[in-house]
């Protein structure tokens, strides 16, 4: 019985990582797709995909989760089928330096979280101030923030004086900054009143805001992802302890 249950086990645990292999192989391909050709992914998946790959390098970052993956997979797959010790606790210690970082970069966020808006808003606002309404890149990132969290600039209105675009436009303020909508902007300009008066919420605080009221959602999809890290050391574990 009880080898019938390693053998078990051990197949399972080859499947599953057969899994995570080819996902890491199809996140690498995708990866590699964006990196060298940007403009049909553009075509294929809309305008949407334009808005996330300001945000992020997505082909970098493709890349980069699809080669931990295609590694993931490789030593679980192997080390479960040829029964290597070698290849099933490099599988653990990965997943173990990965579930450290994920609690680690948890706590940090938790505790330092006004440490790191300080941090940020030294780097954030003086880009905001000198690039905003200059650099087209990054002017459509930050609008498509504020449009989707409903917020002004990184603390508030403040961020976006003496920045191009306050120069340009007669010292007037984005138009989120006054819960107006981009198509507004000709007919009603987001004035310093205006923006004084709306109190529109910083686009950081808006995030942590959103954070906490999705708290339950979040914290079941980070709990989900551990679970599965620790069910999967715990059986790496198992399968290394029980080969002969």
């Amino acid at each position: 019985a009880t080898m019938q249950c390693f053998s078990f086990i051990k197949t399972m645990m080859f499947f599953f990582n057969l899994l995570i292999f080819l996902c890491g192989i199809a996140l690498l391909a995708v990866g590699i797709w964006v990196s060298v050709d940007g403009t049909s992914f553009l075509k294929i998946f809309g305008p949407l995909s334009s808005t996330a790959m300001q945000f992020v390098n997505v082909g970098y970052f493709l890349i980069a989760a699809g080669v931990v993956l295609f590694a993931l997979g490789f030593l679980g797959c192997y080390g479960a089928h040829t029964e290597s010790k070698c290849a099933l606790m490099t599988f653990f210690l990965i997943l173990l330096i990965i579930f450290i970082a994920e609690v680690a970069g948890a706590v940090v966020a938790l505790v330092y979280t006004t440490m790191a808006e300080h941090y940020l808003t030294l780097l954030v606002v003086p880009a905001i101030k000198k690039d905003y309404g200059s650099q087209k890149d990054f002017t459509q990132v930050w609008n498509s923030t504020m449009e989707g969290l409903k917020c002004c600039g990184f603390t508030n209105y403040t961020d976006f004086e003496d920045s191009p675009y306050y120069k340009e436009n007669n010292e007037t303020f984005p138009p989120y900054c006054c819960n107006l909508s981009a198509n507004n902007t000709a007919k009603e300009q987001c004035t310093d009143t205006k923006a004084f008066n709306n109190n529109v919420q910083g686009c950081f605080r808006q995030l942590l805001y959103d954070i906490k009221t999705n708290a339950v959602a979040v914290g079941a999809v980070a709990a989900g992802i551990g679970g599965l890290e620790l069910a999967a050391m715990i059986v790496s574990l198992y399968v290394y302890c029980n080969i002969k």
